[in-house]
C-alpha cells in the first residue's frame, strides 16, 4: 500500500511534520497542565494517605515542564509579537492550575499562533537582538533545541540551590 506521504514513483519521504509555534505551544501547554494535575494529585496521597515521595517526583517533573513552558512562551512571545499584557498572560497561566490549555486554545482562536516560525530561514529579517537571537536558533533547531534544554537543567538547579517552594525540604 502507498503512504500518503509518497507519490506514485517517488522515492522520497515527506519531512516531518515541523515543530511550528501553534504545535511546540500546544504540546507544552498540554504537558504543563498534565504536570499540574500529577503534583494535586500526589499532594492529595501525601496529605491524605500516602508518602511523599509522589509530590517531590512529581514536583520535580512539573518545575521542569513549568520552566520549559515559561522558556517557549517567551520564544513564541517573540514570533507572533504578542503585546507585552498578551506575554506576561501567557507566563501568568502557568502559575495556574489549568489556565495553560485554555490560554493556548484562546490563542488559537485569536489567530495569534502561526504554523510557521516567521524569523525561519527565507523569512522576515530579524530586527533587534531579541529577533536576532531568534533568528539564530531557527537556523539551527538541534543546537537550539539542546541549549533551551541546558537553560531548564541550569534555571532547575539553580533553582533546587535556592530550596523548594514554601521552604520547605
Amino acid at each position: 500500500m502507498l503512504r500518503p506521504d509518497l507519490t506514485p514513483g517517488s522515492t522520497s519521504v515527506a519531512a516531518a511534520p515541523k515543530l511550528s509555534p501553534k504545535r511546540l505551544y500546544g504540546l507544552l501547554a498540554v504537558a504543563e497542565m498534565v504536570t499540574w494535575a500529577l503534583l494535586i494529585i500526589s499532594m492529595v496521597i501525601k496529605y491524605g494517605f500516602g508518602p511523599e515521595i509522589y509530590v517531590r517526583i512529581f514536583g520535580m517533573v512539573h518545575g521542569v515542564v513549568f520552566i520549559a513552558y515559561g522558556l517557549v512562551t517567551l520564544f513564541v512571545w517573540a514570533n507572533e509579537r504578542w503585546s507585552v499584557a498578551r506575554g506576561v498572560l501567557g507566563l501568568v497561566s502557568a502559575v495556574v492550575p489549568f489556565a495553560t490549555l485554555p490560554f493556548e486554545r484562546a490563542m488559537l482562536r485569536r489567530g495569534l499562533l502561526s504554523d510557521t516560525w516567521r524569523l525561519a530561514p527565507g523569512g522576515e529579517a530579524p530586527q533587534g537582538p531579541i529577533e536576532k537571537l531568534q533568528a539564530t536558533a531557527l537556523r539551527s533547531p538541534w543546537l537550539a533545541a539542546a541549549v533551551g534544554l541546558v537553560a531548564v537543567a541550569a534555571i532547575t538547579a539553580a533553582l533546587l540551590v535556592i530550596g523548594p517552594p514554601g521552604g520547605t525540604s
